[in-house]
């Protein structure tokens, strides 16, 4: 019998980050020391006050039921407590905060939520993958837009929206920035709010590195903007300031009728999030600010080497502010014998030099030219991925 796909699937491409993960696996399995700054995928553990109380919880047979797809009150609450505190911001736990398993899931429900053919959404280039991939899957056109975060990127922000007929529904954009780590500040939200109103577009910011930050910069959060709910969402996650990746608890906060829309879709395809994981991560975000400053100082520093190991074997680069990344401008020289082509560069290094690192061009043709080099490993391990890459590219 012939299977045959549906027609979404053949307008993705294949899922780079994906695919390094499991050479990186395969090589390991064949017993190579291949060292992995492919994927954000935090390897130092979730604090144990989190990982107590899920245990706790999860021994409770009323935590082991079905639970709210939108996420229980309680873990709404402590969402919008979290922003009126860290960024001045009041939410209302019923209408405006929704639990997402992982913001990425949110993400995608949400394009399923607002968007469809003949829609068109904007998306900044280089992009994270889902935000392109999310608006694909929703059956809508991407625009893309070069990303940029001063005022020439607001005017051709606004330029584009001006000249497009039919105009975008919805513009998507993500500051701190992954992949290139580029920041904003607070004004430029100000900037997007005024220009949604103007063109009636939807705004979702993509907010995942917000509390990831370094050496006194304090990330702007879209929702501090005048104005920003009535145009748009703002997305969270625990994975990355909690090290909870695996946990997959993410929020969607912001327009109450873009929640609302999200939380109809969502309620047709998931139950909820395991409800022991929402208490736990409420326990989190009370009691854990003082973890999530630590491991920023912990990126900060495997930052700096990686910074200092970049420029020592030839490669441009500019220390971030935030994230848990590294963009680096690979050497002309060390690009030449892959054609420029940093996908092909990659995978040869995870053979020759036993590094894995994700190349730019995964995040579109933008990004050529660049890998990202994610801050997962511990400062000895990064001095032996660069050592592998100067013995591998230089010598």
């Amino acid at each position: 019998m012939e299977i045959r796909t549906a027609h979404r699937l053949e307008r993705l491409p294949p899922y780079m980050l994906g695919k390094i993960k499991r050479l990186t696996h395969e090589k390991r399995k064949a017993g190579l020391d291949v060292i992995d700054l492919n994927m954000g995928n935090p390897k130092d553990p979730t604090p144990e006050v989190i990982v107590e109380k899920l245990s706790e919880a999860a021994r409770d047979p009323r935590n082991q039921r079905y639970s709210a797809s939108a996420g229980v009150f309680n873990l709404r609450r402590e969402v919008a407590l979290k922003y009126r505190h860290r960024w001045g911001v009041e939410l209302d736990p019923e209408r405006e905060v929704i639990a997402t398993i992982g913001s990425k899931e949110g993400f995608s429900h949400l394009c399923l939520a607002l968007l469809g053919p003949g829609d068109s959404a904007i998306v900044t280039r280089p992009a994270f993958q889902i935000h392109t991939y999310g608006v694909v899957l929703a059956g809508a056109s991407v625009i893309g837009v070069e990303l940029g975060n001063d005022a020439a990127f607001l005017r051709r922000l606004e330029e584009i929206i001006h000249h497009l007929q039919p105009k975008p529904k919805v513009m998507i954009l993500n500051f701190p920035n992954n992949p290139t780590t580029l920041c904003v500040e607070p004004g430029f939200w100000e900037e997007v709010v005024d220009i949604a109103r103007r063109h009636q577009v939807m705004v979702i910011s993509d907010f995942a590195y917000g509390e990831t930050c370094f050496d006194g910069y304090r990330a702007p959060s879209f929702m501090e903007a005048r104005g920003a709910k009535e145009v748009g969402v703002e997305f969270t996650t625990m994975s990355k300031a909690y090290n909870m990746a695996g946990w997959r608890i993410g929020f969607c906060v912001g327009n109450p009728e873009m929640i609302r829309a999200l939380s109809e879709i969502k309620s047709y395809y998931d139950y909820g999030i395991f409800q022991a994981i929402q208490i736990a991560s409420i326990v989190g975000m009370r009691e854990c600010g003082e973890e999530v400053e630590q491991q920023a100082e912990v990126y900060a520093r495997r930052r700096d080497s990686i910074v200092r190991h970049c420029r020592r074997i030839g490669w441009e680069v500019d220390p971030p502010k935030a994230t848990m990344f590294v963009w680096a401008r690979i050497a002309p020289s060390h690009l030449e014998a892959y054609g420029g082509r940093t996908v092909d560069f990659c995978l040869d290094m995870i053979d020759r030099a036993e590094v894995a690192m994700c190349p730019g061009g995964a995040f579109g043709e933008e990004g050529e030219g660049h890998v990202r080099i994610a801050m997962t490993e511990n400062e000895e391990r990064i001095r032996q991925a660069f050592r592998n890459l100067d013995r591998t590219l230089n010598r």
